[in-house]
């Protein structure tokens, strides 16, 4: 399976400026990033506020360049300012406020809005915005005013906003941070559609634990560089060490984390809920055949 986003030993800085707005320090938020995302993953990237995640997820079509390092999208470099239009067609972006990227008054209209932009013909955006909003399960609000959608619905309105242009790849930037738990889920589920059944890979920002654990592969970013990166049970096997770093883990995890402690013998990557249950169930069924 081919990468298509190659980040290698990327640095990145910000200006630290005074109340005059000179330069007088740098502020290193990635310090020697590598990491390669294949082609049709479902990644998650999990760290605190500060930690880089964001920052990384905007180098990954162009936002932001490494100082130093690279970065390729399919093969391109995102410095290559000639290919910038390759690159964010290939890799589209989702960002935390669907409110910042909602242009339109009507929802139809706003999924249309870059393809009229790109020169996309009538027929074809007729096409692709029903395709797109039949994808993340708003059609039926095709004729509606943005303003007077749930969050939920707004960020999947943006979802399909970049789903219309069809790219190989979905950067979302922390999508659910503004929304409800029912928004969440809404949001989580589309994702998980796109990947599956799309096959478009997708890279989620996110301090949301469950949210992570969904996905295929996490990495966990702290202070600028990569601490961990693995499949989601080993991640949020090493409990010490997130809480470390100022992360939690999933609940079902935290419950099995504190029967191990109070001495029980039980596994603790235990992700769903569902499996979490489904173990205790049958420990407990176990015990009193037992007794």
């Amino acid at each position: 399976m081919s990468d298509i986003i190659k980040a290698e030993n990327v640095i990145f800085e910000y200006p630290v400026l005074d109340d005059e707005g000179k330069e007088i320090a740098r502020n290193r938020v990635l310090d020697d990033v590598s990491l390669s995302i294949p082609e049709g993953q479902f990644l998650a990237v999990l760290g605190h506020n500060g930690s880089g995640k964001s920052t990384l997820a905007k180098h990954f079509n162009g936002i932001l360049l490494p100082e130093s390092g690279k970065v390729t999208v399919d093969g391109i470099d995102t410095a290559d300012e000639k290919r910038i239009y390759d690159i964010r067609q290939t890799v589209g972006m989702v960002f935390q406020n669907p409110d910042n990227q909602i242009v339109a008054t009507i929802v139809e209209e706003d999924v249309a809005f870059a393809l009229e932009n790109l020169g996309v013909p009538p027929d074809e955006i007729r096409k692709r915005v029903d395709e797109a909003l039949k994808t993340v399960d708003m059609y039926e609000y095709r004729e509606h005013s943005p303003h007077q959608l749930s969050g939920g619905q707004k960020q999947r309105v943006a979802i399909a906003g970049i789903i219309a242009m069809r790219p190989r790849c979905i950067v979302l930037d922390e999508p659910t941070a503004m929304l409800d738990p029912k928004g969440r889920k809404e949001i989580m589920k589309t994702v998980k559609y796109l990947n599956r059944e799309h096959g478009i890979t997708a890279v989620l920002i996110t301090h949301y634990m469950e949210e992570a654990a969904q996905a295929d592969r996490v990495v966990v970013i702290d202070k600028g560089k990569i601490l961990l990166d693995d499949v989601p049970k080993k991640i949020f096997s090493q409990v010490e060490l997130l809480k470390s770093v100022g992360l939690d883990v999933p609940q079902t995890v935290e419950l099995m984390y504190g029967l191990r402690k109070s001495g029980l013998d039980v596994p603790i990557d235990l992700l769903s809920e569902d499996e979490c249950a489904d173990y205790l169930f049958e420990m407990l069924s176990a015990g009193e055949n037992g007794k």
